[in-house]
């Protein structure tokens, strides 16, 4: 039987060319170079100025001079068996072998060449890989890494995918990269060990049943739950404390080759005064060629001469001016958002000190600049920028506030590093209890609840007080 009903619904379309244009956003400084060279190498109508160096004028009579350096060397004071030394034996040895610092991404990368994969199951693992931090954790939001990798690629990625790939990520050498949290780590340790004594069973059921009794200090709890007595569950602590606790530990790091960064900002501090540039600005430079686009411009006349080819030029000169203006644009957006910013945190700017950032949120320079949030958030995840007191990656700057005792709102950066200095130089054989951090940071105006400081303490991999105690006793 056939029925007739209406329906009614508000769909949102993105153009390709807005999908394009985030992209050209999301770039920072190497890979929109990368970008722009690949952009010149398939378009023929696009071209970069190269900056003019001063030609070298010759005079008429200008002649060889081949003795005119002769002072300079005849009297020169330099030992002569310095010279004779040099002439057998070189100073600077360019054969010395220079060894090749590999990371631990490149050396799980390599690992994926036995397993066998399909290519779009290696293109998720490689690209799980390059969202680890450097401890090794994949702290990312499951479904925010299938909505990477699927807007990457251009098809749909299942996330039950993602998480079969992670899960044998897990077991490859260095063991637990790809691990969402201490908490998985440890019991990826336990769990690996091939004869399991009762300390160990005792552990992993603690682990994986009363993390969070463990994380609140719920001793008694835990006593009771897994019946043991205070000295017995001492030492399944001290167990778990000999546990790593990260899963690049510092041999692996050891053998990380620091990364060259290309800042896109430039601050400079002059009188008082934050001035802000683009570090390297390219909008100037990338121009389209007059005598191709005035033939694609004329094809009309001759449209039955070469149909095919006056329809490729007329493509090639659309997709040369958008992307002229795409990096136009870019740089113009780039540069109201780091004003923007710039604007909002300058006291930070001229001193450089951690302490005077203020609360700042994406929609705050949203609403300044009358951009998206969406725009802002591509625009500042990885980019940096240079100050006088070294580079910074912009998404650091982004805090929520709270309002201390003054009535001021604190940034939550500001109470991170107050409580870590608190952490650091506590008593290691008696360290604070959450509670007393609490009353600590009320003492220097700043009142916050204690699951407050609790979250607080995991952003910043602080154990609870009972485990920094045993682990103090341990090392």
């Amino acid at each position: 039987m056939l029925h007739q009903s209406q329906l009614q619904k508000n769909t949102l379309k993105i153009l390709p060319q807005q999908i394009q244009m985030l992209n050209m956003y999301h770039l920072n400084n190497i890979e929109l170079e990368l970008r722009i060279k690949d952009e010149l190498d398939e378009n023929p109508l696009l071209e970069m100025e190269q900056e003019d160096s001063e030609p070298v004028e010759f005079g008429k009579n200008d002649e060889p001079q081949d003795y005119q350096d002769w002072d300079e060397y005849g009297y020169d004071d330099r030992p002569d068996y310095r010279v004779e030394h040099e002439s057998y034996i070189h100073s600077n040895n360019y054969n010395i072998p220079v060894r090749e610092n590999e990371d631990f991404r490149s050396m799980l990368k390599m690992q994926l060449i036995d397993k066998k994969l399909s290519e779009q199951e290696l293109a998720v693992a490689e690209y799980l890989l390059d969202s680890v931090t450097e401890s090794g954790f994949l702290e990312r939001d499951m479904q925010d890494i299938c909505d990477d990798i699927s807007f990457s690629h251009g098809h749909m990625v299942d996330m039950d995918q993602v998480e079969k790939i992670r899960l044998m990520l897990l077991s490859m050498e260095p063991l637990g990269v790809g691990c969402r949290n201490i908490r998985e780590f440890l019991l990826l340790q336990l769990n690996g060990v091939v004869s399991k004594c009762p300390v160990t069973r005792k552990a992993i059921q603690l682990i994986d049943r009363h993390y969070d009794d463990l994380r609140k200090r719920c001793l008694d709890k835990i006593m009771d739950a897994l019946e043991l007595d205070e000295e017995e569950l001492s030492i399944v602590l001290k167990h778990i404390g000999q546990l790593q606790l990260k899963p690049v530990n510092e041999r692996y790091e050891a053998t990380v080759a620091k990364e060259t960064i290309i800042p896109d900002f430039v601050i400079t501090v002059e009188n008082e005064m934050v001035l802000v540039d683009l570090c390297r600005p390219r909008a100037g430079a990338l121009t389209i060629n007059t005598s191709l686009m005035e033939v694609a411009e004329k094809s009309d006349a001759g449209a039955a001469r070469n149909k095919s080819t006056m329809q490729y030029m007329k493509s090639k000169l659309s997709s040369a001016m958008w992307f002229v203006q795409a990096v136009k644009q870019r740089e113009e957006n780039m540069l109201r958002i780091i004003k923007a910013i710039v604007k909002k945190q300058k006291e930070y700017f001229l001193h450089g000190d951690p302490s005077l950032l203020k609360p700042m949120i994406l929609k705050n320079i949203a609403d300044e600049v009358g951009l998206d949030i969406s725009t802002i958030s591509r625009v500042t995840c990885n980019k940096y920028v240079d100050t006088p007191f070294g580079l910074i990656l912009l998404k650091n700057l982004f805090t929520e506030g709270i309002i201390n005792r003054e009535g001021e709102s604190v940034s939550n950066k500001v109470i991170q590093i107050t409580l870590e200095e608190i952490v650091r130089n506590e008593d290691k054989n008696n360290p604070y209890s959450d509670q007393q951090l609490v009353a600590l940071l009320e003492t220097r105006g700043i009142k916050i609840a204690r699951r407050t400081v609790a979250k607080y303490r995991d952003i910043l991999n602080i154990p609870v007080g009972d485990m920094r105690k045993i682990w103090a006793k341990a090392i």
